[in-house]
């Protein structure tokens, strides 16, 4: 995939890049590249996608995420609790519903808000 001046990439914020990389590659099936620094890149394990930058940053999350992440999965409930197995923190009680869409609202390890979907039929 790439953007029409060049190649996209999505930046996370988080306090431990260990942590958050950890929690990432093992959600998303992907593998850290090169040295950490203040930043950790991520790629997908197999084929290709977009890499994930993750940065470290003093500051702490204070306000809901203006974009964030949505995985979807045919088993919403099964690929909840495997995300909350590896440290994330569920957001919503009751998955919510809109056009056949099926969801729950989860935070990774930093607080990042970002939506596991189950889409329609």
């Amino acid at each position: 995939m790439t953007y029409s001046n060049g190649e996209l990439v999505v930046v996370v914020d988080v306090a431990d890049l260990d942590r958050a990389a950890d929690f990432w590659t093992a959600a998303l099936g992907y593998t850290r590249a090169g040295e950490p620094s203040t930043y950790q890149t991520l790629l997908p394990a197999v084929g290709s996608g977009i890499e994930v930058l993750l940065q470290k940053v003093p500051d702490r999350k204070q306000a809901k995420n203006r974009v964030h992440l949505d995985l979807r999965t045919p088993d919403l409930d099964t690929e909840v609790a495997r995300l909350l197995a590896l440290g994330a923190r569920q957001l919503t009680a009751d998955p919510l519903h809109e056009d056949g869409w099926s969801w729950h609202v989860l935070a990774d390890p930093d607080g990042n808000e970002f939506c596991v979907l189950r889409p329609p039929g």
